[in-house]
């Protein structure tokens, strides 16, 4: 009923769901104060600074001890397993994490007959991010479910099946690196009593399926014939993955729990010996959170399969997202629950935080440096940044505020490599949340939305005193904001109606923005193409990979679901559209002629209208030649006409 009453009042997916985290933390607020406080270190006043000190655990017990002291106060221990008490797990929730930079990944030595090809959108040039869909420029490697499928891509004459890969579980990511092929998947197995290796002891619960996450490491030297060189497990679950020249990190998450008096400590397996990870290997911070969990990351040599992989466990709570740099891993965890901050000389009751921790990574070496937090819940990856030695991140924050009740703001926090606050700027937009970021250098750009779409340029070049240049209000907002060259940014997101019944406006088509920041302290958006109407979809609104972008081509592409109205008739802008229509939109961009519809590229003319199989998820190109990609179908057609080339099934 509350789910109907929300959607009642023009709540879109999104907004529902920053609606229920905040309900549950009103609910639980008083019954988490009565917990809470039996812990003294949880309900305390606290300085602006973060603290340091990531601790290793000196024993096995003292680590049982730890999990049960704070267990007791958000879980219940029960003979079966635990029974959690329902919390928010992070707000806000993003309908569209924000999309890559401009400059692609250079990952070490990926060269394919010097053709020139489109890769992967990643967040930061040099740090690769897997995805479901690689190419080298001569040959496609294309994953869904548990089959990995090499192609011959280029030319398109030529293009064929060469091999294909049956895996034992669902496959996540991939990245390619020279004759190298990395699948990372998920399975799960069932759970041994004893361990396959007697150098450590493995204290396991009762038999039963555990899940395990897989690196896979091949030698495509020969692509129509992948050879297995390595294999790399650990229990527990997907969180993320990088490849930094020679080296794969994948971070996996398990609950540290306590089943039948016991911990099933994180496990790594290679060359078949299974490896408990020992307490006194575990690092922490010393405080009780609501949701435990083991954090591990593995780092890998792809090209020496004689190199052991190292890793190191850190107990963490319920994991939000991670940042990656070339030297650093920055994960951020978003806690919940009353809590008094001290700002300055002011005391704020806010209502949840993040804690952040920054990791060293260095090839294979791996140090947990410094631990911190900031006011506020972070959106995705791109609220976070690190640049010339100082790493700053947007927040969304809620506390109480006198007889107003619960408010909303939006800051920007500015810290160094200890994660002490440095700079910041707090109170942005107050009522809104943040629905986009991104850094630039010296700049951020951040959107915030409720009923307009407040586009802020922010100056970061004193990094102790951050600053407001310019904003813009629009309607709808954009979710995604993407560099197309030092003045002009793109930004994807959804068209809004402002609703007359009240403080909201309804979602309607897909919007694809143009800003021009040449003048920082007047930014305009010089154009925009609306896709659809209310109902109209696209991956890259949840999916940064989804996006294709290239600056010297004018080139962007996106998958699109598009739905439209009857619009012989007055229709209500809450009214959604019928779905008619999904492949690709192909446009041209530049600040000179705005945004052009090129044309579109479908697959559904190949299989029933509406079967998944057939959506289009993937754009890239090789050379002249643009390649779609679904489950069901590889089509390659003529950049500049966009005429079909040829064809592939999967």
């Amino acid at each position: 009923m509350a789910l109907m009453r929300l959607e009642a009042k023009g709540l879109s997916a999104r907004g529902i769901a920053i609606a229920i985290p905040l309900m549950i933390v009103i609910t639980i607020s008083s019954v988490a104060v009565i917990l809470i406080a039996q812990e003294s270190s949880v309900v305390q006043e606290v300085d602006a600074f973060s603290r340091h000190g990531l601790r290793r655990f000196s024993s096995y017990e003292e680590l049982k001890g730890f999990l049960e002291m704070s267990q007791r106060s958000f879980f219940l221990i029960a003979e079966g397993g635990p029974r959690a008490i329902p919390m928010p797990i992070g707000l806000p929730v993003p309908i569209a994490p924000a999309a890559a930079v401009g400059d692609v990944s250079k990952t070490a030595k990926i060269v394919a007959l010097e053709l020139d090809y489109s890769r992967t959108n990643v967040q930061v040039e040099g740090v690769d991010e897997a995805d479901v869909v690689k190419t080298d420029g001569e040959y496609l490697y294309v994953a869904f479910e548990k089959v990995v499928i090499i192609l011959k891509a280029y030319p398109p004459e030529e293009a064929r099946v060469l091999s294909k890969i049956e895996l034992k579980g669902a496959v996540i990511g991939l990245f390619v690196n020279n004759d190298r092929l990395i699948v990372i998947a998920e399975r799960f197995e069932e759970r041994r009593e004893k361990p396959l290796s007697d150098a450590t002891t493995v204290r396991l619960p009762p038999s039963g399926r555990e899940q395990w996450l897989s690196i896979e490491v091949y030698d495509i030297s020969d692509r129509g014939r992948p050879a297995l060189r390595r294999d790399v497990s650990v229990d527990g679950f997907y969180f993320a993955s990088r490849m930094i020249e020679n080296y794969v990190y994948v971070l996996a998450n398990k609950p540290a729990f306590i089943i039948k008096g016991e911990i099933s400590l994180p496990k790594v397996r290679y060359n078949g010996i299974v490896r408990s990870t020992p307490a006194t290997d575990i690092h922490y911070v010393n405080e009780p959170n609501v949701a435990h969990v083991f954090t591990t990351i593995i780092a890998l040599n792809v090209f020496d399969d004689a190199r052991e992989p190292k890793y190191k466990t850190i107990l963490l709570g319920a994991t939000n997202c991670v940042y990656v740099s070339l030297d650093n891993v920055y994960v951020a965890v978003p806690s919940h629950g009353p809590r008094l901050m001290k700002l300055d000389d002011l005391k704020l009751e806010v209502l949840e935080w993040t804690k952040l921790y920054r990791i060293r990574v260095k090839g294979d070496r791996i140090k947990a440096e410094a631990s911190g937090e900031v006011p506020g819940v972070v959106l995705n990856q791109f609220s976070m940044d690190e640049h010339e030695g100082y790493f700053r991140v947007t927040t969304t924050s809620h506390r109480v505020k006198g007889p107003r009740g619960i408010v909303s703001e939006n800051n920007l926090y500015v810290l160094d490599m200890g994660l002490r606050i440095i700079g910041k700027l707090e109170g942005l937009a107050p009522n809104e949340i943040i629905y986009s970021a991104r850094f630039m250098g010296d700049r951020c750009y951040l959107v915030t939305f409720k009923k307009v779409d407040p586009f802020f340029v922010i100056d970061l070049r004193d990094p102790f005193n951050p600053m407001v240049l310019g904003e813009l209000k629009i309607t709808g907002f954009s979710g995604y904001l993407h560099p197309y060259d030092e003045n002009h940014v793109v930004g994807i997101g959804k068209e809004a109606v402002p609703a007359e019944e009240g403080d909201f406006a309804w979602f309607q088509g897909v919007k694809i923005s143009l800003f021009d920041v040449t003048n920082v302290n007047d930014p305009k958006e010089i154009a925009k193409y609306i896709i659809g109407d209310r109902g109209t979809d696209s991956p890259a609104l949840y999916d940064h990979k989804a996006f294709l972008f290239d600056r010297p081509r004018s080139l962007l592409a996106i998958p699109v679901l598009l739905a439209e109205l009857d619009k012989r008739h007055n229709v209500h802008p809450r009214e959604f559209g019928r779905y008619v229509w999904q492949g690709a939109y192909v446009f041209h961009i530049s600040p000179e002629e705005g945004l052009v519809l090129r044309g579109r590229i479908t697959h559904m003319d190949y299989g029933f209208k509406w079967e998944h199989e057939y959506f289009i998820e993937r754009i890239l190109y090789i050379e002249d030649i643009l390649y779609t990609i679904s489950k069901k179908i590889v089509k390659m057609n003529d950049l500049e006409s966009l005429r079909e080339r040829n064809k592939v099934s999967l």
